[in-house]
């Protein structure tokens, strides 16, 4: 299989694929109702927007600022604690697309973020709880709460958007995707993605932009690893692909076959005319 990048449609694929939890919208009559293409149309819009510098807490309740987390690709997840279904499958799941896309890009080539949207109750003490619940323990992945106001313009960053309702809320199921300079730059949604849809914008944040006074060897290396890096649907996981290099070589050896056979022909035509 000839290495290439497995996202080229992913974002038709991303709008038809919403989770479990749904966006509740008014309509004009202002009767309530579930209004997906709200919630995609808002959240799309999000794209190319910048974080601001938020003030959090860690699970320790320590202070953390969203502009610790520049430097490197980084992953956002919006939960409320006290959801007992979506929020800790999306978490699990989010765990496995991590695990897939550390084993193929490198333990810190990004960082994730799962952060409570429920003011009232996501305390640093509930994040904690919430994270040993779902068995995450990655240096690189922070539980995160904050303040009212300060979720209100993280929420309004990212283009998340939630209600109350009888199950406490409901809300659009998304993993936003900001790159190193703290820009959304792809949002990837339902409850249980297939991997590529995370791993693929990932893997192009990480080798396909140059990072500052990186050498054109470097930069060279990324290219084949962009390109060579290729989801595996057999085992699930991402691999190098080695035949770009094979169909390289076998290409080149036949070129280099056609050139000996033409001089070697050039040369015994030559020794016929001096002979005769």
């Amino acid at each position: 299989m000839i290495c290439r990048q497995a996202g080229t449609a992913l974002f038709v694929l991303l709008l038809s694929t919403l989770g479990a939890a749904t966006l509740r919208a008014e309509t004009d009559d202002g009767e309530g109702g579930y209004e997906a293409d709200s919630a995609i149309a808002i959240s799309q819009a999000a794209i190319g927007q910048s974080l601001g510098d938020m003030l959090l807490y860690d699970r320790q309740g320590r202070p953390v600022k969203l502009s610790e987390y520049r430097g490197r690709p980084l992953l956002i997840s919006m939960i409320f604690t006290s959801c007992h279904h979506v929020c800790p499958a999306i978490t699990r799941h989010l765990a496995t697309a991590v695990e897939a896309a550390r084993d193929a890009l490198g333990e810190d080539s990004f960082q994730v973020l799962t952060v409570g949207f429920d003011t009232a109750v996501d305390t640093p003490d509930a994040m904690r709880m919430f994270a040993k619940k779902q068995g995450v323990d990655d240096p690189n992945w922070a539980f995160l709460s904050g303040s009212a106001d300060n979720i209100a313009s993280l929420v309004q960053n990212i283009g998340f958007i939630y209600f109350p309702s009888p199950r406490g809320f409901d809300h659009i199921n998304q993993v936003t995707v900001i790159d190193r300079d703290g820009v959304v730059y792809r949002q990837v949604y339902g409850a249980a993605f297939d991997l590529p849809w995370l791993v693929e914008p990932i893997k192009e944040l990480v080798y396909n932009r140059p990072q500052p006074g990186e050498h054109m060897g470097a930069g060279l290396l990324n290219r084949i690893k962009l390109f060579c890096t290729v989801y595996d649907p057999n085992t699930g996981r991402y691999k190098f692909d080695y035949s770009l290099f094979v169909g390289i070589g076998v290409g080149a050896l036949i070129v280099l076959s056609i050139i000996l056979w033409l001089a070697l022909e050039y040369l015994r035509t030559r020794r016929r005319k001096k002979e005769a």
